[in-house]
């Protein structure tokens, strides 16, 4: 696999996919430098001078005994740390003259510190850095003990150790940042699912509270029509006007409410504004129409402005989820109450019916799949920080009340 920086990408994933090909190069290389640095005599007369010494055969045997250990360094840091320790400390009590072999304890030193904890690294590397320099100034031999090859030993170890602590920080910290990166993502994915699913439920209860509505008022004028259509036609087409209101009410809703789910790129977006309490007059009027007497007292301070959108919207769908409830299931002669008052920082909505006389919207309310209507009142005033409440009333009938904050 090559791309447009050549081969090398290719290479350097097959060496991150096999660290022990990895460290077998890498072990060549510092047996190639040792034996090239065995080679070279730090005090010759004009500076570090080459191929004026060679090393001795137990010197090359050992320096290939520390190189075959570092193929390991990955996979047993410590036991390869101490392997070329060893060897290093017999290179050092050896004698003149000294080989590298130290450089394969700094390279495992190094991969012991980005390894592991900084406590740990420094632990063993001060250990590493005394016992080696110890050693080295005491073996020194016809050199002083603050020789340059000692203080090079010293200087190489403590090197080691650091670079290997800051590599290990440094991927700690990538590694950090990374986490945050891929939980930060996984925020936005559940924090759009969230939203995703409010923004359903907020749908499916207005797509409820439309359709319950409008089609519980059609279903009782086209019953109204049927029956008077040969006795008195008159009150048959008034009847039937009033399903062809019903009717077009609820495709223009239903049309606002679906236009919500267009794409931002789509045309006819819907300009309708959402129903409020402004429209409560006409919301009453249709069931009046369909036959249901219904008295409203609105008591809202002007000064305090006008209520934000949510919960206008939210009011006036729990009255129409009301009065659909008391239409469908109350008596024929049923009545309503609905009541809307500004009480400090909320907004309190009452809907309360007689009943007919009739115990089932009590019923109905309790029982179990009886509707999602309750639930969408309960939903709405909860999505607000309110509260619903829904029961029969003392001697009949049924009473909801749903206080719905305003700041």
């Amino acid at each position: 696999m090559t791309t447009d920086l050549g081969p090398f990408p290719a290479t350097r994933t097959w060496l991150r996919a096999h660290p022990l090909a990895t460290d077998a190069v890498l072990a060549l290389g510092a047996l190639v430098a040792m034996v090239l640095g065995s080679f070279v005599d730090p005090r010759g007369p004009y500076g570090p001078t080459f191929g004026t010494r060679t090393p001795e055969p137990f010197s090359l045997v050992l320096m290939l005994l520390a190189a075959a250990a570092l193929v390991f360094r990955r996979l047993r840091t410590r036991a390869v740390l101490a392997a070329t320790i060893g060897l290093s400390v017999v290179e050092l009590a050896s004698g003149e003259p000294r080989a590298p072999v130290a450089m394969a304890a700094v390279i495992a030193l190094y991969t012991l510190a980005s390894r592991t904890d900084r406590p740990t690294t420094w632990r063993i590397g001060l250990l590493t850095m005394a016992g080696l320099t110890g050693v080295a100034m005491l073996a020194a031999g016809p050199l002083p003990w603050y020789s340059q090859e000692n203080i090079g030993i010293f200087a190489w170890t403590g090197m080691a150790a650091a670079a290997g602590d800051a590599v290990r920080s440094r991927r700690a910290f990538v590694d950090a940042i990374r986490e945050r990166a891929e939980r930060a993502e996984r925020t936005r994915e559940e924090e759009a699912r969230r939203r995703v699913a409010e923004e359903r439920l907020r749908i499916a209860r207005d797509l409820h509270d439309v359709v319950a509505h409008h089609i519980a008022l059609v279903n009782v004028q086209a019953g109204v029509a049927a029956h008077v259509m040969d006795k008195r036609p008159d009150q048959a087409k008034e009847a039937l006007a009033h399903v062809r209101d019903a009717s077009r009410s609820a495709l223009n809703e239903l049309r606002a409410t679906v236009g919500l789910l267009r794409q931002s790129g789509d045309p006819e977006a819907p300009t309708e504004p959402a129903p409020g309490l402004a429209r409560l007059d006409e919301l009453v009027d249709t069931f009046r129409n369909a036959g249901l007497p219904v008295k409203v007292m609105v008591e809202l301070d002007g000064d305090s402005g006008p209520l934000p959108a949510a919960v206008d919207l939210a009011a006036y769908r729990v009255i129409q989820e009301a009065l659909t409830n008391v239409r469908k299931h109350a008596g024929p002669g049923a009545s309503a109450e609905v009541s809307v008052v500004r009480v400090g920082a909320s907004t309190e909505v009452t809907v309360l019916d007689d009943g007919g006389g009739s115990p089932e919207p009590a019923a109905a309310a309790a029982a179990p799949g009886g509707g999602h209507g309750l639930l969408g009142m309960r939903e709405r005033a909860g999505a607000l920080g309110g509260s619903c409440f829904a029961g029969p009333r003392y001697g009949g009938g049924y009473r909801v009340h749903v206080i719905l904050p305003v700041t």
